[in-house]
């Protein structure tokens, strides 16, 4: 399995006293190419869910074990390097740096591991995703869609193991939305990779290989 989580829990403190319970005891596994689709309502849990399997939050139990690595085990550097060698990352804000142009923002994960970015790379992701006659734009000179490409692009460049998507579309109008879906999904599966989507939107979910949905803090 590429992604098993097993008895995984979180809570938060609440102001004066207590914890503020958000995942309770979650169990998933997915294989090499599998696409998830988590689900539920605002506030459920679904982005502490993300943010864990990134690395960028810690469980309070359980095990979390991506591309046979056991997060909660890891150090913060051990965690840093793992997550730019393995883990791509979407997210509905896109998170670009607005001074780097599209193909700086594409090639800064493979800058920051001190990887050798090729133009022919660069090149060739750049066609994948639509983007060949905007490389040297800043993302205020590009549309929402483009800027979500621009993520989709940076997050596979180091071509990872696992997928992680945080609403893709939720910024996008319907049209824009069902197009970035449909590149995604390509590129997905292109590269076998593994792919959990938290969503909003059921027709994205739809398209997913497997569907659950996030309540009381269980997978369901």
């Amino acid at each position: 399995m590429i992604v098993h989580i097993e008895n995984l829990y979180k809570a938060y403190p609440q102001p004066g006293s207590g914890t503020i319970p958000v995942l309770n005891g979650i169990n998933c596994s997915l294989a090499a190419g599998a696409t998830l689709a988590v689900t539920g309502q605002s506030g459920s849990g679904k982005s502490t869910l993300i943010a864990l399997l990134a690395g960028l939050d810690s469980p309070d139990q359980g095990r979390l074990v991506v591309n046979g690595s056991d997060l909660v085990t890891m150090t913060e550097a051990q965690l840093t390097r793992f997550r730019a060698e393995n883990i791509g990352i979407i997210f509905q804000q896109f998170h670009l740096l607005p001074h780097l142009s599209a193909e700086e923002n594409i090639s800064l994960p493979l800058d920051l591991l001190g990887r050798p970015c090729s133009h022919e790379k660069i090149d060739a992701i750049l066609e994948q995703v639509g983007l060949s006659a905007r490389r040297n734009h800043l993302p205020g000179q590009l549309s929402g869609g483009e800027c979500q490409r621009v993520a989709i692009a940076r997050a596979l460049v180091v071509e990872p193991a696992v997928l992680l998507a945080d609403e893709p579309t939720g910024n996008l109008d319907v049209t824009t939305g069902r197009e970035i879906a449909d590149l995604l999904f390509a590129l997905v599966a292109k590269g076998r990779m593994t792919m959990l989507v938290v969503t909003h939107n059921q027709e994205l979910a739809g398209r997913c290989t497997h569907q659950m949905r996030l309540e009381q803090g269980i997978l369901r």
